[in-house]
């Protein structure tokens, strides 16, 4: 028979307020309103319908259920027992003096719902299955669920979950086709599922958590009674007050460990405990009271120093100084504690800054230890975290103190500018203290809340450029400027240094391999111009992967290497001296710069047409920084004012578009020193007379043609000589700074200090020649 040709019936409804009870469950429940008794008392043939009202709504389906008995529950109420038997389709309700009854049309599941069915019920037990496993009842369920065949009855078992809401039973009772309803249950129960799991693992991970804390305090009380009865003291890790008391530390500080050592005896276990022991350990393991014996041997250090790096003779002689200090107080008797230096080594990269502070402690018989400071924005880097916050250490000074070992080392403060700030602090602000030789004697690092003397400690301090450290940290350093080698000074570094390194590096031996001096001035002068030389040693490494490869195929003899090997090895010369070529056209003039890798040249170029409207007009490009940009200007306005003072019309410009390009445009520029620059090649475009090519200048310039003094005056100078610049004007108020300068760059190049622009146009500019009008339109 179709379901929809049943008969209906017509029982009394029971209401069951947000509650669901699906076909096959039996239930007994209280009998709780005037609604409940009077279904139970019309009931027909001992059946009722259970309805489920959910908000105060019946749904739309009910359950055909016999009553199966009546008990008295505890405290004297009614009860009933119900058998839930299949599902039945409400229809119109109808009157009655026995309450709430409804025309309803019966909808049992059929006898077969096909295989579809059958597989999902298999997967249904299953999960369930996984279900009572996690919850330790499999056996009971597996029998129980045994018991029950069909695929819907099944499905139907989901209704003794307490867990699944009473929303997810009304979606089941309401899904009349089996293999939908298996679908729902399978859902719900796998929801079941994730739920036990999930709280299973918590369970365990408390629970091993709990056993090895146990474990932990059971083994220490095991350990402490043994020892007991052997009679011996505690010499392991856990005898803090011994390791406090020779750990050497001031009275301040042992009292604060002894503090914290009665707290963890108060409380021997627990995660605050570990967080105390933690503490303990950092304060026994820093070098309270050991030191190096310094090597206070001038001489000898000398010779140190000497071996490890060529040239740097400044830094050397003021190393040898500090040394000498040194030595007088000692052997007179004076306070050693207090007075450190900071040094302060600046310039180019690949000059041998980090690796001068590993030659210092050798030469001091110290212990060194690096810190590096590139893009550290956190101040507690520094200082450390509070001991409040969770996974709290040291700052990096502590931790370098414990590296080192002693209390006096050599610590390296490694690319100082370029320490950033943000919203974690300004970690520069925190190095004031470190870096101030009256101040850090007392040096408190937030997590150990102790004072640490660091005045024993040198400080050397690394920066590329000294522009970008604050002022207030600047004032407590001695600046040491490292502005680059010379040809002469890369040669011998190349023979002496880099060139057996990189032998040992690629595997070959000293007499497998040579190169002459011919074929090491052509890396240095075609392959790298560089302040430094990491970048010869770069190349030098290249060309010796090509030795060992060919000593690896079988070659025999030494390998002689000269300049036509080294293009073979290098391929193309990557640098050429451009300033002839460059400077052939009038307007185009060599300036100097100073980067943030050395000195260098740059080209300012000039050119001039017809103004698109009235009057003269300024185009400046280059990437150029404001200060460059009011140089410009003021160049121009010189040029104009001065024209017939340098054999121009004075309205050669009137009316025309001058054009200041400074290549590369990728690339920012500022600064003032590149003002007499600009005007000697506007003073050229003008004048039709080309720049000399082997003339370098650099000098900001005023309004009135005054020549004004500038900075970096010995890495210009460099930079020129390796561009292979003869002559260089400079401002007359920077003669003094060319003591600076190596003496073989100075006999090589000619210096002409000036005071005026007309001076720098007498030395740059060619002698004047019939070339036409130059700014001919």
């Amino acid at each position: 028979m179709n379901q929809d040709d049943r008969p209906t019936i017509t029982l009394p409804v029971l209401p069951l307020d947000d509650a669901v009870v699906l076909p096959g469950t039996s239930v007994t429940f209280p009998v709780t309103s005037p609604e409940q008794a009077e279904a139970l008392d019309g009931a027909v043939d001992g059946r009722i319908l259970l309805v489920p009202r959910i908000d105060g709504r019946f749904a739309a389906l009910g359950v055909v259920a016999a009553v199966v008995g009546e008990v008295t529950l505890p405290g004297g109420a009614r009860g009933v027992a119900i058998e839930a038997l299949h599902r039945a389709e409400l229809g119109p309700a109808l009157g009655g003096t026995a309450g709430l009854r409804v025309a309803a049309r019966e909808r049992p599941d059929p006898d077969d719902p096909g295989p579809e069915a059958a597989a999902l019920a298999r997967e249904y037990r299953a999960v369930v299955e996984e279900v009572a496993d996690l919850r330790g009842d499999r056996a009971r369920v597996a029998h129980f669920l045994a018991g029950i065949g069909h695929p819907g009855r099944l499905a139907d078992t989901a209704g003794y979950a307490p867990e699944i809401p009473v929303e997810r039973k009304l979606a089941l009772l309401e899904a009349v086709e089996v293999v939908a309803r298996l679908r729902l249950a399978i859902d719900a129960q796998r929801e079941r599922l994730a739920d036990a799991s999930l709280r299973r693992r918590i369970r365990e991970d408390v629970t091993e958590n709990l056993d090895r804390t146990q474990r932990e305090m059971l083994l220490r009380r095991q350990l402490e009674a043994i020892r007991r009865e052997l009679g011996e003291e505690a010499d392991g890790g856990d005898d803090w007050a011994a390791r406090i008391a020779a750990s050497g530390m001031p009275a301040a500080a042992r009292a604060e460990a002894e503090r914290e050592l009665g707290r963890l005896e108060r409380q021997p276990e627990g995660a605050e405990a570990g967080m105390i022991r933690t503490y303990l350990e950092w304060m026994v393991s820093l070098p309270w009271d050991a030191r190096s014996e310094e090597h206070l041997d001038v001489a000898a250090a000398r010779e140190v120093l000497d071996a490890d790096h060529a040239g740097l003779e400044e830094v050397k002689e003021r190393i040898l100084e500090y040394l000498a200090v040194r030595r007088l107080r000692r052997e007179r008797g004076m306070d050693e504690g207090r007075g450190g230096v900071i040094l302060t080594l600046a310039g180019p990269p690949g000059t041998g800054k980090t690796s001068l502070g590993q030659s210092v402690a050798r030469a001091l018989g110290r212990e060194f230890a690096r810190i590096s400071l590139g893009g550290i924005r956190d101040e507690a880097e520094i200082r450390g975290h509070r001991r409040t916050y969770v996974g709290a250490l040291p700052g990096r000074l502590v931790r370098a103190l414990r590296e080192a070992g002693t209390r006096n080392p050599v610590i390296m403060l490694d690319e100082v500018d370029k320490v950033g700030a943000d919203w974690r602090g300004d970690p520069s602000s925190a190095l004031l203290e470190v870096l101030d030789p009256a101040q850090n004697h007392s040096f408190r690092d937030h997590y150990l809340d102790v004072e640490l003397d660091l005045s024993e400690v040198l400080f050397i301090a690394t920066a590329n450029v000294v522009d970008t450290i604050p002022a207030p940290l600047l004032d407590r350093m001695e600046v040491i400027a490292l502005d680059g080698y010379t040809e002469d000074e890369k040669l011998a570094i190349a023979r002496g240094y880099l060139l057996p390194r990189q032998i040992e590096r690629n595997g070959l031996r000293p007499d497998e391999v040579e190169m002459d001096d011919d074929a090491v001035r052509a890396v240095i002068g075609d392959y790298t111009r560089e302040a430094g030389v990491r970048n010869l040693e770069r190349e030098l490494g290249k060309v010796l992967r090509k030795v060992a490869r060919r000593v690896a195929e079988g070659q025999e003899g030494r390998v002689r290497i000269g300049t036509a090997e080294i293009e073979d090895a290098l391929g193309r010369p990557r640098f050429h001296h451009e300033a002839a070529e460059r400077t052939a056209t009038p307007g185009v003039a060599t300036g100097l710069a100073v980067t943030g890798t050395g000195g260098d040249v740059l080209f300012v170029e000039a050119s001039a047409m017809p103004a698109d409207g009235p009057g003269e007009r300024l185009v400046i490009t280059g990437q150029l920084g404001d200060v460059m940009r009011e140089s410009a200007r003021i160049a121009l306005s010189w040029t104009r004012s001065h024209a017939a003072e340098i054999g121009v019309d004075p309205d050669a410009l009137a009316g025309r578009e001058v054009h200041l390009h400074v290549p590369a445009g990728a690339v920012p520029k500022d600064g003032p020193s590149a003002g007499v620059t600009m005007v000697t090649a506007l003073a050229s475009l003008a004048s039709g007379r080309a720049v000399r090519p082997t003339v370098g200048m650099t000098g900001e310039v005023t309004l009135q043609g005054r020549v004004l003094p500038i900075g970096g005056l010995k890495q210009k100078v460099l930079a020129a000589h390796r561009a292979g610049l003869t002559d260089v004007v400079i401002p007359e108020r920077n003669r003094r700074d060319l003591d600076d300068v190596p003496a073989a760059v100075l006999e090589q190049v000619r210096i002409h200090p000036v005071l005026t622009v007309r001076e720098v146009l007498d030395v740059a500019l060619e002698p004047a020649c019939d070339r036409g009008e130059a700014l001919a339109a």
